[in-house]
């Protein structure tokens, strides 16, 4: 039976997230510069954004640039921003035509401001596409969002448009970056870590979790489909017991 025969199409994560990890680590394997991980690495982005699009994945979440790779060497994070552009700049065609929703989150201000520039872009000219929602995370960090989150819900409280007694789960939720995308079903690392690195630290309470020791630049379309099986098996109970989810 191949992976595809496996898969209940009834039962597919609406939100898939994924830790891209290993980009570093090919390049060394290969003999190769780091940056060339890195564009191998986006070969791997647009193989997995197609797929979920066939699929009708709801949403795709993608870790890109985590608050602190700021901290890595001067020349990796200008290297990772030109890829960046050149990303944003190729793939806007054809997110249109598969009918992708281009998203970001994160302080994207302090990105370059070109690259701000053609963030905003690529979602203006892709908001009215009624299919995955492909999500990058830039400037990203989750502990930063709740943070973010906290001080803007003060702020609504301290001028009196919010009152402290009516804020639940749903009133918090809506001050974070991903206040219109559905909870992470789904998320996958790859390269062999097993950790969450800062990444949807509010979203993945009930998430299912997936690690594979795949390094991100050979991540196939059968890896992922590979991690869609996985997650199918899972019980997922929501802190209920098996007899009330039966």
């Amino acid at each position: 039976m191949t992976l595809q025969e496996q898969i209940d199409y009834s039962r597919l994560p609406r939100h898939i997230a994924i830790i891209m990890d290993g980009n570093g680590r090919w390049a060394k394997g290969h003999f190769l510069p780091r940056v060339e991980g890195h564009r191998q690495g986006v070969k791997a982005v647009d193989r997995i954004v197609s797929l979920c699009a066939k699929l009708k994945i709801e949403a795709l979440t993608l870790y890109s640039f985590s608050d602190e790779n700021w901290n890595r060497p001067r020349a990796e994070v200008s290297a990772l921003m030109k890829i960046l552009d050149q990303y944003l700049r190729q793939e806007l065609e054809r997110m249109n035509r598969e009918n992708i929703r281009f998203n970001a989150i994160g302080r994207i201000e302090e990105l370059p401001p070109d690259i701000v520039k053609l963030v905003k872009s690529a979602q203006e000219s892709t908001r009215r596409n009624t299919g995955l929602v492909l999500t990058l995370a830039l400037s990203y960090g989750g502990r930063q969002e709740i943070l973010d989150a906290a001080r803007k819900m003060a702020a609504k409280i301290r001028d009196g448009s919010l009152k402290i007694e009516d804020v639940d789960f749903p009133v918090f939720e809506s001050f974070l970056y991903t206040r219109d995308l559905p909870d992470v079903d789904l998320l996958i690392r790859t390269s062999g870590e097993k950790r969450i690195s800062n990444f949807l630290l509010y979203q993945i309470a009930y998430t299912e979790l997936h690690y594979t020791d795949v390094l991100w630049p050979d991540f196939s379309e059968d890896d992922l489909l590979k991690a869609i099986v996985d997650f199918q098996k899972r019980e997922r109970r929501f802190g209920l017991i098996k007899e009330q989810i039966a």
